[in-house]
């Protein structure tokens, strides 16, 4: 009798699938080497692991990731556990527009990492479906977009001149957060003319900063990302009142929530799809900013061609962009967009993302 029942609900699956098209998931987790040592001013990370969910329906498949991070406690296995507690809502969502299946994902009370990684995979799966780019189905046009910055890790001296050399680019990100950072800018400045971009992952002080700008100024730096802590927004009012350069929020602006605020004490932000919940809020995180009259700027995890190939799609409405996530690999796990050594960006052909996941 057990064997009968088995049989006939396999068949009413089977029936149910065919149906409804019910979505296929799987969720692999892989293990990105990188290229140098990552060091930032609270960490250091050889290898980052990393979750790639994959949607499949009517014989296409969206790609979506998102990193583990230990600054916000999330591991690969700590996203498939919540993700596989909603597996079977997931499987029989229709996705008809990723913004409802986004609205579903956030009733469900999952982390932001866990729903950027099935957002992105939607809106891929979305444009696939429709055989068209994300930017096209936006009413974006590729004719202009902003070229990344390439990032220097905070190292030795000697080391960061090295990873300069090793990849010449006509902007770089410079970590920094030692007792050492306008001399180290000095030193770097002697053996390029690219622009320089500052991030200080949280470091500073408020003097510091301030003390800090117009020598970076002197120094051809852009702007700084990110000087004090996150919860400083008093500090914050003061060195937006005295620095000579530019401020741009990260730790500061996570979620939709954040934009607004960020207003009164940045000159910009700096959106992650990781930390925002993906695509669908970033959308509207870029929308507000610029209702503000903010600089927007989306930035990356060290992150694979996955999550690379959704920024890509955000490039027209962008002023500035970190997308060079996969470029700090050894070893990527995905196809999708490329960016040649002058920085410019080949564009995938595929719909949505464009991501394939290589064999």
């Amino acid at each position: 009798m057990k064997f009968q029942w088995a049989f006939f609900f396999r068949i009413a699956l089977h029936i149910l699938e065919e149906t409804f098209q019910l979505m296929q998931l799987s969720l692999k987790k892989f293990t990105l080497p990188l290229r140098h040592t990552f060091s930032i001013s609270r960490e250091s990370h050889d290898f980052q692991d990393t979750l790639v969910v994959c949607l499949a329906k009517d014989d296409q498949t969206g790609y979506g990731e998102a990193t583990s991070n230990t600054y916000y406690g999330i591991t690969v296995e700590s996203m498939m556990n919540e993700i596989e507690g909603i597996r079977q809502e997931i499987s029989s969502f229709e996705l008809a527009d990723p913004k409802d299946f986004h609205a579903f994902l956030t009733q469900k009370g999952l982390t932001n990492f866990a729903i950027c990684a099935l957002d992105l995979a939607a809106h891929d799966l979305h444009g696939k479906l429709w055989n068209k780019p994300l930017y096209e189905i936006w009413n974006t046009s590729i004719t202009s977009y902003p070229i990344t910055n390439y990032t220097i890790g905070l190292d030795t001296v000697e080391k960061m001149v090295a990873k300069m050399k090793e990849t010449p680019w006509p902007i770089y990100k410079i970590k920094l957060g030692t007792d050492n950072d306008v001399a180290i800018v000095k030193e770097l400045r002697s053996h390029t003319d690219a622009i320089f971009r500052i991030d200080a992952n949280c470091a500073w002080t408020v003097k510091e900063t301030i003390f800090n700008a117009p020598q970076l100024k002197e120094l051809g730096v852009e702007f700084l990302e990110q000087p004090l802590k996150a919860d400083d927004w008093q500090g914050m009012e003061r060195v937006m009142h005295h620095s000579v350069l530019p401020v741009i929020a990260d730790e500061s602006c996570i979620v939709e929530s954040d934009v607004e605020k960020c207003a009164l004490h940045f000159n910009g932000i700096n959106i992650k799809l990781t930390k925002c919940g993906g695509l669908t809020p970033a959308l509207r995180m870029i929308a507000k900013g610029k209702e503000l009259g903010l600089k927007v700027m989306v930035g990356c995890m060290t992150e694979s061609t996955v999550g690379i190939s959704a920024i890509t799609q955000l490039l027209p409405q962008l002023d500035y962009v970190d997308m060079d996530g996969a470029m700090l690999l050894s070893k990527d796990i995905a196809d999708g967009v490329q960016i040649s050594s002058d920085g410019k960006v080949i564009f995938p052909k595929l719909g949505g993302s464009g991501v394939t996941l290589l064999k």
